[in-house]
């Protein structure tokens, strides 16, 4: 089994290094598809990779093609790539908002897996959430979802829709998790503590409590109730934000990422 990733931007990279540790795999079956020089030059030098730089070189040799690159170049990438595609390959899209039926529509394939990875993807922490097309087999679901699962873990969605939402949930997510971290952060170094102080006391409090979560079966209320003891500090925090409706904020802006997706799927 062949695979080919066009794009070797992040998430691009980052499939095509976790895939080459699969156990379905063998050296040198993986390739790896870019128009930039200077990356080419950079793949060139990891040995477990095939880089090349025109479609036709690699698009018909491949099983599986994982498609990572910006979506506004998709309409293009895909009539281009309608010249080398055969039937029976399955294709993999990474982009956000480009919807099932206008990948067939462009690319002329139909075995499609459309996914929404997110950024812990990067050192094999990732979650990618991901929807088959019909056309897909049980036997090629599983292959998609045990490369997949090379960044982390992957889990099935029954729709679309839930690809979106997800997008609001676990695309995006991480940002919402830095952005509270640097909040804490800037609260630490108000309160007198030390910028690389400050680093360790909330890096290590958001991985602790995280621990905590994954490894009980308690639910984030319970842990809150655990913490916080009546008249307590950790209480008064927890009042703060009820009172200024940090909680409705946070799903107002997931919520945002969500229907944000659904607009790039319509302008794609």
């Amino acid at each position: 089994m062949k695979i080919l990733v066009i794009g070797a931007g992040n998430m691009g990279l980052t499939y095509a290094e976790g895939m080459s540790k699969s156990k379905l795999l063998k050296k040198k079956n993986i390739m790896v598809l870019d128009n930039s020089e200077k990356k080419l030059e950079a793949l060139n030098e990891i040995s477990h990779f095939d880089a090349f730089k025109e479609l036709g070189d690699c698009v018909p040799k491949a099983d599986i093609i994982f498609i990572a690159v910006k979506p506004y170049h998709a309409e293009n990438l895909f009539k281009a790539l309608k010249g080398f595609t055969k039937p029976g390959q399955v294709l993999v899209s990474i982009m956000a908002g480009v919807n099932i039926d206008n990948i067939k529509k462009y690319s002329g394939l139909t075995k499609i897996v459309r996914a929404m990875p997110n950024l812990p993807a990067q050192i094999g922490k990732g979650l990618t959430s991901y929807v088959t097309s019909p056309e897909v087999s049980r036997i090629e679901k599983l292959t998609v979802e045990s490369l997949l699962d090379t960044t982390g873990k992957s889990m099935e969605v029954s729709s679309e829709k839930l690809i979106d939402a997800s997008t609001g949930i676990s695309g995006s997510g991480p940002a919402y998790v830095f952005y509270f971290m640097q909040s804490m952060m800037e609260a630490a170094l108000k309160m007198g503590f030390s910028k690389q102080d400050s680093t360790v006391l909330v890096s290590q409090t958001f991985t602790g409590a995280v621990e905590l979560f994954n490894q009980s079966n308690l639910s984030p209320n319970s842990w809150m109730e655990k913490v916080a003891s009546k008249g307590g500090t950790t209480r008064a925090a927890l009042d703060s934000m009820e009172d200024n409706n940090v909680n409705e904020l946070i799903k107002d802006a997931a919520f945002a990422a969500f229907n944000r997706a659904v607009e790039l799927g319509k302008e794609n």
